[in-house]
């Protein structure tokens, strides 16, 4: 789902969600993603969250960290794509364009 660049994630989780089996997955988010709301959803569907509660929160929620670095390694993956500008700064303005340019390009094993 494309949306602009201003909007908050987390508007997009359940629907993006809803196009995925997550019976007996666990879905990783960072701590932008801690919404009853979406917690809920996961575990509604038979899914597992691994997210961590925000600092403020009253219930700190139990998390699997170790699962949760995982997610580091698409942090990292999306890190590599920003660094393609035209990726980062969204040439391509209009929402059927955009999809088809980060289709991992064959040059981007070995770059930097």
């Amino acid at each position: 789902m494309i949306s602009e660049e201003q909007r908050n994630g987390i508007n997009f989780a359940i629907p993006v969600l809803e196009h995925i089996n997550i019976e007996n997955s666990s879905v990783l988010a960072d701590r932008g993603y801690d919404s009853n709301k979406l917690i809920d959803y996961i575990y509604d569907r038979g899914g597992e969250p691994a997210i961590p509660s925000r600092k403020g929160a009253k219930f700190q929620r139990l998390c699997d960290w170790r699962l949760y670095k995982e997610r580091l390694l698409m942090e990292k993956f999306f890190l590599k794509l920003k660094a393609f500008r035209r990726i980062a700064a969204r040439y391509d303005k209009l929402s059927f364009t955009y999809p088809g340019f980060p289709a991992l390009p064959q040059g981007l094993k070995g770059s930097r």
